[in-house]
């Protein structure tokens, strides 16, 4: 299935090049035949858990190309995993 490769190719490069990924909320295919995907990231698990915090999702906008590579990504928000963000 192709979102799955898709979704495979993502956590990859997330969890080797940036945080351990906790979840895929969206994957759309994009008008120049690609794949915009967005992704939730724990930030710095360790140094939160350290202090007794609450962790941090980093929310990232994810650009793949024809061929499911990762192309970019940015972070858009950042948020403690306990708040509640409503979309509209």
């Amino acid at each position: 299935m192709e979102i799955k490769k898709i979704m495979g190719n993502v956590a990859d490069f997330f969890n080797e090049f940036v945080a351990p990924l906790h979840k895929i909320t969206s994957v759309e295919e994009s008008d120049n035949e690609g794949w915009k995907l967005t992704v939730e990231v724990i930030e710095e698990k360790e140094y939160m858990k350290k202090y007794a915090k609450d962790e941090m999702l980093g929310i990232y906008d994810v650009h793949l190309n024809k061929d499911k590579e990762v192309t970019s990504y940015k972070r858009r928000d950042i948020r403690y995993r306990s708040s509640i963000k409503h979309e509209a």
